[in-house]
């Protein structure tokens, strides 16, 4: 007989191969058992121990983590290192002195106003002056006087009196002319009775700094205490104007450490100054202010950087590594959680904040669980075939 397994005529419809199935089944029940490891389960896939080898298990437990909120600021000039330079008097410009960005020194002149104020005040500083050295010369020979019974003591009294304003107008004429920031040294030749070349007025600068703002002409006419001609101001630290939004406001406070990216250099340090009290009506954002150091002027007015500012706040939450992270076909995020039998099953999360390469779960996974940290997108690529 022949040791090709038939089929009987009424079989010849049978489906093909049936012969080999039959076959094979035969020679495994013939083959010795050999024993394979148990197989993972995952929504009907199995995986075996090989495949099982490609998933890592991350053990869910609280963390403690400190949040970096991350905006968009502007650069601008430290306002208690800035000033802006008002006219002290009214006059046409004659000259300008110092060019838009040169380093200036407490009290140099920035412009040359031809002033009639500035005349005045000096002529009335003259005048106040003669007048009061009189009056005390008077004074002080009525003293005498009086004491040779030369003039009455009322006589006297009143010349001390005529002496006292008569230096009191002087002194309130000095002041007038400080205030006007007239060279000490002119002030000096007035006092010494030395004669006065042309008196033109100085806009000078109040504070040590660079010039970074000009907005006056030559022959442009300036109103005394209105017309805004400098900005001088210190660069050697800035303002960075960040605005936050939404629940990060909570995580910030003043003392935070933060870091400035200017795209241009190496990252600048700086500290949370101050944080508004109240929300902008037009973005719903507040104001945070970092005060920075500006290493070699890199920080300039008006220049856009992105802020990273570290949060002082302890925080608690679920953190699990990003790549535990998934979406499904409608962009929900989730998890693969390892159960108790050694299976895989999805699980729905909530996203919170992000630090790093970790996520805060809001909702979706108690502490204790175990996720796939590592394999997830192989465990979703193998459940989708």
């Amino acid at each position: 007989m022949s040791n090709k397994l038939r089929c009987r005529r009424p079989l010849d419809r049978c489906i093909p191969g049936i012969a080999v199935t039959v076959t094979v089944a035969l020679l495994t029940a013939c083959s010795p058992k050999t024993e394979k490891p148990a197989p993972t389960s995952l929504g009907g896939v199995t995986l075996t121990a090989a495949q099982r080898g490609h998933v890592q298990v991350y053990a869910v437990e609280p963390t403690i983590f400190h949040k970096t909120v991350v905006a968009d600021g502007v650069v601008g000039f430290d306002n208690d290192q800035a000033t802006s330079v008002i006219a002290p008097f009214s006059g046409p410009v004659t000259r300008l002195l110092v060019p838009l960005g040169q380093q200036v020194r407490k009290g140099q002149a920035l412009a040359v106003v031809d002033s009639s104020d500035f005349a005045a005040a000096v002529g009335t500083y003259r005048k106040t002056l003669a007048a009061a050295r009189a009056a005390r010369r008077l004074a002080d020979l009525d003293k005498d006087l009086l004491a040779h019974q030369g003039v009455s003591r009322r006589e006297e009294e009143q010349a001390e009196s005529d002496a006292v304003g008569a230096e009191a107008d002087r002194d309130a004429a000095l002041q007038a002319l400080v205030a006007l920031d007239v060279d000490p040294q002119t002030i000096k030749n007035i006092q010494a009775g030395r004669p006065v070349s042309r008196l033109q007025g100085m806009i000078r600068s109040p504070i040590a700094g660079t010039l970074v703002e000009k907005l006056i002409t030559p022959g442009q006419l300036l109103s005394a205490g209105t017309t805004p001609c400098f900005t001088v101001a210190d660069l050697s630290r800035v303002w960075v104007m960040a605005q936050v939004f939404g629940s990060d406001v909570a995580s910030v406070s003043r003392g935070d450490t933060a870091e400035i990216e200017t795209g241009i250099s190496k990252d600048i340090g700086g500290t949370v100054d101050n944080v508004s009290a109240v929300v902008n009506p037009d973005t719903r954002s507040v104001a945070v202010r970092i005060v920075a150091d500006n290493p070699a002027d890199l920080l300039k007015k008006q220049m856009y950087v992105r802020v990273q500012i570290r949060s002082a706040q302890r925080d608690k939450g679920l953190l699990v590594p990003s790549s535990a992270v998934l979406r499904d076909d409608v962009n929900l995020p989730f998890v693969y959680l390892l159960e108790s039998d050694g299976s895989f099953a999805r699980r729905q999360v909530t996203l919170g904040y992000r630090d790093g390469d970790r996520y805060d779960i809001t909702s979706g996974l108690k502490s204790g669980e175990r996720i796939v940290s590592n394999g997830a997108l192989f465990l979703q690529f193998m459940q989708n075939q």
